[in-house]
């Protein structure tokens, strides 16, 4: 008999488990694949890798801007940043499992249903605990789009990683987060990139002002951009879309690039058995990490509410902490997120929009980040804003934007003053080091 069994090993589940073991609990873990779940084998980590190698090639690029010759005629060889990404990959696996050997989590290597409250089957065996945490994380979504299934041509973001060489073309359909990403990588290492999105801006849930700065950088990769266009289908290596004026085009591709989104593992692991609440977009839960049925908790991407390796990590620790005794609550207000792009793109907190919408009084102040002299020694020739949106009559810390260098560095500092309801004030006593990006931020709250 478990104290706890936790489904699925991404960030969310494996934290969890760990950190159950640790407060003394007896627990298990249910992973069919690799340990670390789609974050660390197929998204975050194997993306940031290669980004970082786009980084280096881009740095090749430009490195006569500070005095250094000759580093233009460098090459990538994708085969060779794959297997750099592989030995990333094995390696935090390596790490994930020493984590939870150490903390003496049961790790249990294969799939995992609920069969009743309280009793998992798994490996041929039902199991027993007292809470059962599904943390079953997301797959890539496939819209119905005729041709885009079953087609050679198309991948999504698991099967593009496995490229070995740089396509000559790409088109991708989508410009949230995950085409974003791909797209400045690709377009930085040689491809010719097209980017076809349904709604008429990029990056829908970033701030306006920065998604535009982000999309202008992105077309001086080279990135093209079809906006407020609708896919119809897939032959082959073409796709067919709909203009803004409703009229037919066609953009053809070495690959198509399927990054609509992702949806919630919720088939087969026995939620229809044991009666719990959940929709296409995810499992119900409460701020407690709770479902309707007792005992039955959920975290990560499989909820549906926020599909950020860190929020699943977080939204764990809250449930093994009321599941414990330990009164905890998530609170999604403020959750950072970063975009990986080149230039990045860091968020926390409200957008503009949202104030508007909600008709919160508010005040903003929007600076270059050259205002930073680590940003000018770092960043020859390239620009970067801060955003920040404070409450008009205390000046609260409402939300922060941010994009250029590596801004994803020091957005922790600003989920810090939304989290913590920091004002103006309060940030004006806060020491940040000098020479850093950082300061950036700083001086853009106190103008604000």
């Amino acid at each position: 008999m478990y104290d706890l069994i936790v489904i699925g090993a991404g960030p969310g589940g494996y934290e969890a488990a760990a950190y159950a073991a640790k407060l003394g609990k007896k627990v298990a873990l249910c992973e069919k694949n690799e340990l670390g779940g789609t974050c660390l084998n197929v998204g975050c980590i194997p993306t940031k890798t290669l980004l970082r190698s786009a980084k280096a090639f881009e740095d090749c690029q430009e490195a006569k801007l500070y005095g250094v010759h000759g580093a233009a005629q460098a090459s990538l060889d994708l085969a060779a940043v794959q297997a750099r990404k592989k030995s990333v990959v094995d390696t935090l696996i390596k790490g994930v499992t020493g984590m939870l050997k150490r903390a003496g989590v049961d790790v249990i290597k294969a799939e995992a249903k609920l069969v009743a409250p309280g009793k998992v089957s798994a490996d041929g065996k039902i199991y027993e605990a007292a809470n059962i945490l599904v943390a079953t994380g997301s797959v890539p979504a496939v819209p119905p789009i005729p041709g885009l299934r079953d087609n050679p041509q198309v991948l999504d973001s698991t099967g593009i990683l496995n490229l070995d060489t740089v396509p000559e073309s790409l088109v991708i359909i989508g410009a949230g987060v995950i085409g974003l990403e791909f797209a400045s990588f690709f377009a930085t290492v040689g491809s010719k990139v097209t980017v076809v999105e349904m709604l008429p801006k990029i990056a829908p849930v970033v701030d306006e002002e920065i998604a535009k700065g982000l999309m202008t950088a992105l077309k001086k990769l080279g990135v093209t951009f079809n906006l407020s266009c609708k896919v119809t289908r897939v032959e082959g290596s073409t796709l067919f879309f709909t203009d803004p004026e409703g009229k037919e085009q066609k953009v053809i591709g070495t690959y198509i690039l399927n990054s609509t989104g992702r949806s919630p593992v919720l088939k087969g692991i026995g939620l229809e058995e044991c009666g719990v609440f959940f929709d296409r977009r995810g499992m119900k839960t409460d701020e407690f990490g709770k479902t309707n049925v007792p005992g039955i908790w959920a975290c990560g991407d499989v909820t549906g509410r926020c599909l950020l390796a860190h929020a699943a990590t977080r939204e764990g620790i809250v449930a093994v902490n009321n599941m414990f005794g330990k009164p905890d609550r998530m609170r999604y207000s403020a959750v950072p997120s970063v975009i990986y792009t080149h230039p990045e793109v860091a968020q926390v907190g409200a957008t503009e929009a949202e104030l508007k919408e909600k008709g919160i009084a508010y005040r903003k102040a929007v600076m270059p980040m050259a205002i930073a002299g680590r940003f000018i020694v770092e960043h020859a020739g390239k620009t970067g804003t801060v955003k920040v949106l404070v409450s008009e009559k205390y000046g609260q810390v409402l939300g922060v934007h941010m994009i250029g260098g590596a801004c994803g560095e020091f957005i922790a500092s600003a989920a810090a003053m939304v989290e913590l309801e920091l004002c103006v004030e309060d940030v004006r006593q806060i020491v940040f080091p000098h020479p850093t990006c950082s300061e950036a931020l700083k001086e853009t709250v106190i103008n604000a």
